[in-house]
């Protein structure tokens, strides 16, 4: 049986890039704020507070596609009541 010839070609890139996924962090002595965009949209933000005993929770982020006054959710906190 003969051998297979090697080459080093890379095998074919995907014709779909992959989304840019940011995480941005904002900190200042009371608060850090965690802030994950992918294609530029922001998909969550997790607010941490620095007081003790406060828990961390989310913001809901604005929906892509809706109008501000019909995304009634956007903005509004979530409280995480689990945390892995």
């Amino acid at each position: 049986m003969p051998a297979l010839p090697v080459t080093d070609t890379p095998a074919p890139a995907s014709k779909v890039p992959e989304p840019q996924v940011l995480h941005v962090v904002t900190e200042d002595d009371n608060v850090r704020i965690e802030e994950l965009r992918v294609r530029g949209l922001t998909q969550r933000i997790t607010v941490h507070p620095k007081i003790p005993g406060m828990p961390a929770y989310d913001i809901v982020p604005p929906q892509g596609g809706k109008l501000p006054q019909d995304d009634k959710s956007a903005g509004q906190r979530v409280w995480l009541k689990l945390d892995f």
